[in-house]
């Protein structure tokens, strides 16, 4: 220990007690409820499933840091809070993320370092990138117990800002910045696809090969699933519509205003103008009308909602082949749509996917998929280990604040790494009780990975 670790620093006394700091108090960490996400791993075996994806060129008598370890390392670390990959010269050296990257810690073997995990990030090429988001979709068909009556998946686009010299960077005049623009499939809170795209593109490029794809893969899982596609009128595409009813996909996707929609819907609107005229409150009618576009095949059942606020008329139309009452295709089909938001926010806000910030397009997908990695662990704790639990409906900065950030003195032995937790951790019984669901049967009956 150096002369400058054992000299105090001294503050203000609080009455006759001095006050004196010093940096002597051992090996600590600040994110011991990342083990309740390396169990959660264990479980899921994600870590071990996107490595395979991945070949390693490397020679192996010169490895020092293992491939599924560096990714471990990084993911876990996106969990925890740390967006930046700078952040890892410091991290390598944490104990505690030594043990969530299955590597005993030991001072003088730190991780990987941030320009080796820069070169991981450049290593991955379209073939491995494809097979790593096969990994999601696997993961959320394991992720039932049962088979589904019904899957609803949710599409939408995303602005991702980028603030250099990206490769397929373009200028977005909606978003008015550059940009990526990535699409995301969600099924309730599950992540199923995380795809970024250049923005120079109609929003949903991609969208239809996209959902051919899923709805294969879960029709092979699930033959007699009842798959619905909801998403915003961006998707109002003819030939996606068109596809989803020659495959028995059923549809409840937004429709943009028009003057041709406005003037088929003109005597809902007028209806509801009336009644809120004498009523003074305010109105909401739903009606249906058969409308096609010019370009499009054929007419298609539009759901109508007529409503006057206080603030003035709002009309809305929906597209859906969906045989169901117009108020309960909007209400109970269409409006859940509005959650998928949160979801996003929580990938890009709270999992920095927006940190695009490699050259090469190929890595920032890479990097998009790391995110989506933190997503699927945390969401599995919050779906199984934290459901009936004060929670059970945190978001993710939610649930890092008050489970993964715990204090922790990390005692390291031959045999043994023992956590101290803080005795002022305000919620210890939560904490043992997501232990004891995520663990049942005990640690032994969970295998370390091969």
């Amino acid at each position: 220990m150096t002369d400058c670790n054992r000299q105090a620093v001294l503050f203000s006394s609080l009455g006759r007690q001095e006050i004196r700091a010093d940096f002597a108090g051992g090996t600590l960490t600040s994110d011991a409820g990342g083990l309740l996400l390396r169990e959660v791993d264990r479980q899921l075996g994600l870590v071990e499933a996107l490595s395979d994806c991945l070949t390693d060129p490397r020679d192996p008598a010169r490895i020092r840091h293992e491939q599924r370890t560096m990714l471990a390392q990084r993911i876990f670390a996106i969990a925890l809070g740390y967006e930046d990959l700078n952040d890892h010269d410091e991290l390598r050296r944490d104990p505690l993320l030594s043990v969530l990257a299955d590597k005993p810690p030991k001072p003088d073997e730190p991780l990987a370092s941030s320009p080796t995990l820069c070169r991981l990030e450049n290593r991955a090429d379209r073939k491995a990138l494809a097979r790593m988001s096969a990994v999601l979709v696997e993961q959320f068909i394991a992720s039932f117990d049962e088979p589904p009556s019904e899957l609803v998946l949710d599409f939408d686009p995303s602005d991702l800002p980028v603030h250099g010299q990206q490769e397929r960077r373009f200028f977005h005049g909606f978003y008015g910045h550059y940009c990526f623009l990535p699409l995301y499939v969600f099924c309730g809170s599950r992540l199923l696809v995380a795809y970024l795209r250049p923005s120079n593109i109609d929003a949903p490029l991609h969208s239809r090969a996209i959902l051919k794809l899923l709805v294969a893969r879960l029709r092979q899982a699930w033959p007699n699933v009842r798959i619905v596609l909801r998403a915003d009128s961006s998707f109002a595409r003819w030939k996606l519509l068109r596809w989803c009813e020659k495959n028995s996909v059923f549809y409840v996707v937004g429709l943009a205003r028009n003057q041709v929609l406005e003037r088929m819907a003109a005597p809902f609107m007028q209806a509801a103008e009336a009644e809120y005229e004498r009523t003074q409150q305010k109105v909401r009618n739903f009606h249906e009308l058969s409308y096609a576009a010019r370009t499009w095949d054929r007419a298609r059942r539009v759901i109508v909602k007529a409503e006057r606020l206080e603030q003035g008329p709002n009309a809305r139309f929906v597209l859906t082949n969906l045989d169901a009452p117009p108020a309960a295709i909007y209400d109970e089909r269409y409006t859940p749509r509005g959650d998928m938001e949160n979801r996003i926010k929580e990938q890009q806000l709270m999992l920095f996917a927006t940190r695009a910030s490699c050259h090469a397009f190929a890595a920032n997908q890479f990097r998009l998929l790391l995110s989506a990695a933190a997503y699927v662990l945390i969401e599995h704790l919050r779906r199984t280990a934290l459901n009936n639990t004060e929670l059970a409906a945190a978001q993710v900065d939610t649930i890092r604040l008050k489970l993964l950030k715990v204090a922790a003195r990390v005692v390291i032995s031959v045999r043994r790494v023992v956590l101290h937790l803080s005795s002022a951790y305000p919620l210890q019984d939560l904490f043992r009780r997501v232990v004891a669901r995520l663990l049942p049967a005990g640690p032994a009956a969970r295998p370390a990975p091969s």
